[in-house]
């Protein structure tokens, strides 16, 4: 299937507003009216800005049984994200809401501002088992949005403040705005950091993730949280064929000199909307290679875009991912970067006040 070329959106990673297709609603086509017409009045689009909507959820920590991910809850203060990475696999879900995973996910967005006072009343709950809770694995929590809604913080506050056990995974190094509750929390091995870095080239990484920060700034980020005392590795996430692939290596290397203790990986995955997304985004500025790299994903995803079935949709299949993890392997080695992680500690945990009462035993 080849894709029209399109032209990139400045500050945006999808090129397209690719409109829902499982939800059974109808969206919009271009019928001839003045409606057709109205970006383009006297010449130019309008600048796409983004909007926030306020949500008011009645549970907080969203639970998984998948056998892929080594934790079964988490918490997303937001709904879409900001950074705009064009192969995030969490754009279908803005399917569910009537709305675009291409360009709306990344500028319609969602605020729970209630979040911390949610989970405080989850926490409180006497039947809660402790686990470790994690941030940032469907849409970032540090997503340019956290800087006036501070909802993040106010989640990660209430965490530290029962000393809950926290992994947070981000490409963004507004995390460190955090970094005294983080600091804190890792001298009793609440926390653990992923930074993920995608490209060390900031050309590739303007198209494929526009508003998140410089690769450099990640490693920044990496370097002042290992000074202060938190775990942190790198995620090089996801990886590309024919277009990352080749960085492997250098970007390793680049959080080995910046502290980072161990490395972590994802092959890229295209569910759903997202690959006709990605497929538009290659014909924008990969065309020369642009059917090359789909048939790379192609061959690690059994013949199609996409792998859904658990156990191999992570791994992937073929000689491909087998190179790829040798080599994340050797230079893991070579960089002194095949350490663990400090377990996470369960055994601390404080619940918090219920309605407003101590409890006495």
């Amino acid at each position: 299937m080849e894709s029209k070329s399109l032209p990139p959106i400045p500050g945006r990673g999808a090129p397209t507003n690719l409109r829902p297709t499982r939800t059974g609603s109808l969206a919009r086509e271009a019928d001839g009216d003045w409606l057709d017409e109205a970006e383009t009045i006297d010449g130019a689009a309008p600048r796409l800005r983004t909007t926030v909507t306020i949500e008011h959820p009645k549970t907080i920590i969203a639970r998984n049984t998948s056998p892929d991910i080594g934790f079964d809850r988490s918490i997303n203060p937001y709904r879409g994200c900001e950074h705009g990475c064009v192969y995030c696999f969490a754009r279908p879900t803005h399917a569910f809401h009537d709305l675009s995973p291409g360009l709306d996910f990344e500028s319609r967005l969602f605020a729970k501002p209630d979040a911390a006072k949610l989970l405080r009343a989850e926490l409180a709950k006497r039947n809660y088992k402790v686990a470790p809770l994690a941030i940032g694995t469907n849409t970032d929590g540090y997503q340019p949005i956290e800087r006036e809604w501070g909802i993040t913080r106010s989640v990660v506050e209430v965490l530290a403040e029962t000393r809950h056990p926290l992994i947070i995974t981000t490409k963004s190094d507004r995390l460190l705005r955090d970094i005294d509750l983080l600091a804190r929390m890792a001298k009793d091995d609440l926390i653990g950091v992923a930074v993920s870095v995608t490209s060390l080239d900031p050309a590739l990484a303007r198209t494929l993730e526009p508003r998140a920060p410089h690769p450099r700034r990640r490693l920044a980020a990496i370097r002042r949280l290992i000074d202060a005392g938190v775990p942190t590795q790198v995620n090089i996430s996801p990886i590309i064929p024919a277009i990352t692939d080749h960085e492997i290596e250098a970007i390793m290397k680049a959080a080995s000199e910046a502290g980072a203790i161990r490395a972590s990986y994802i092959l890229v995955r295209l569910p759903h909307e997202v690959a006709p997304l990605f497929r538009a985004w290659l014909a924008a500025h990969y065309p020369d290679r642009a059917a090359k790299v789909m048939h790379m994903i192609q061959d690690i995803r059994g013949g199609r875009d996409n792998d859904p079935h658990f156990g191999t949709r992570m791994r992937g299949q073929g000689i491909w991912p087998d190179l790829i993890r040798a080599r994340v392997k050797r230079a893991a080695r070579e960089y002194g970067m095949d350490r663990r992680f400090p377990p996470l500690r369960c055994d601390l945990f404080r619940p918090p006040e219920r309605d407003g009462q101590m409890e006495l035993f």
